[in-house]
């Protein structure tokens, strides 16, 4: 697992609920348990930072980590589609983005892509993308992220036919594609799931192996985030594996959740004197584990 990729996950899924900052000392021993050394770990950290993720803090000799706007932002919208307990309602709008963006800049016509794939918009032609989600927010950020206005141009509109609606979800998102991924999602970790539970009751698995399950869990799910744009139920077709998916990933959750934070908490250091034992309910009481 890539180490970036990992540090991502374990703001999104820990650091976040106590502050957003963590010692780097820290960091590097949650991810000793995954198999990455110091130097790998340092190297990822900064990158993010270069990147505009997290920002780095000395105190004395020690170097932290915290989260920018920007990393906030980025992890709160993940959750949220994580943690999503039901799809949205839809309100029969269709969000569609179009642009014409130059050559001597497609380097963010590039990154703009990725970013909109990532916030659940497909692509219904070339430089046209479409979503029935209320993305608005999204959309304005990207352009002012990337400067575009004037490149771009964005419309709410209804869908007149020929056609039914799912016709366009057909021409601009590959759902077989996306379900069987479920497939193999729930095929993995059912039986993990059945075996972990059992190690937990017996008292058979450690707060430190709960930690590297629920974070391998999140991680893995959270690929999701990049293929499934999460459209709303009446859209969906009937054999749609995401709802039992998203199920299973919120019991095995929740097997997982409290050993998993007690490991974290012992590991975790940002610099100041809270008592982040205390902090603990943060993480535990979010509409996941209260379900």
């Amino acid at each position: 697992m890539n180490t970036r990729s990992m540090i991502f996950t374990l703001y999104g899924d820990y650091i976040r609920h106590y502050g957003n900052k963590i010692w780097i000392g820290s960091l590097i021993r949650l991810l000793n348990e995954f198999g990455h050394n110091d130097q790998a770990v340092r190297a990822a950290i900064s990158r993010m930072n270069k990147q505009g993720w997290v920002q780095a803090e000395k105190q004395g000799n020690k170097s932290y980590y915290s989260l920018t706007e920007r990393g906030v932002n980025r992890m709160e919208e993940a959750a949220n589609r994580i943690f999503k307990l039901k799809p949205e309602k839809w309100d029969g709008k269709w969000r569609i983005f179009m642009y014409s963006i130059p050559e001597e800049i497609r380097s963010i016509r590039d990154e703009l892509r990725k970013e909109l794939v990532w916030s659940g918009f497909g692509t219904l032609s070339t430089s046209t993308w479409i979503s029935p989600n209320n993305l608005d927010k999204q959309v304005q950020s990207l352009i002012k992220k990337y400067e575009i206005k004037e490149y771009v141009d964005f419309f709410i509109a209804d869908y007149d036919g020929p056609n039914e609606n799912k016709r366009l979800i057909e021409k601009s998102w590959d759902l077989k594609e996306i379900n069987e991924r479920y497939q193999e999602f729930i095929s993995h970790y059912s039986q993990q799931y059945m075996i972990d539970k059992n190690k937990i009751q017996k008292g058979d698995m450690s707060d430190a192996e709960c930690f590297v399950e629920r974070t391998k869990l999140v991680h893995e799910y959270r690929k999701f985030l990049f293929v499934d744009p999460g459209l709303p139920e009446e859209l969906l077709p009937e054999k749609w594996l995401g709802a039992h998916a998203a199920s299973l990933f919120g019991e095995y959750y929740k097997a997982l959740a409290e050993p998993a934070s007690r490991f974290f908490e012992s590991v975790f250091e940002d610099g100041n004197e809270l008592k982040h034992k205390d902090l603990s309910h943060d993480i535990m009481t979010h509409p996941l584990l209260l379900e």
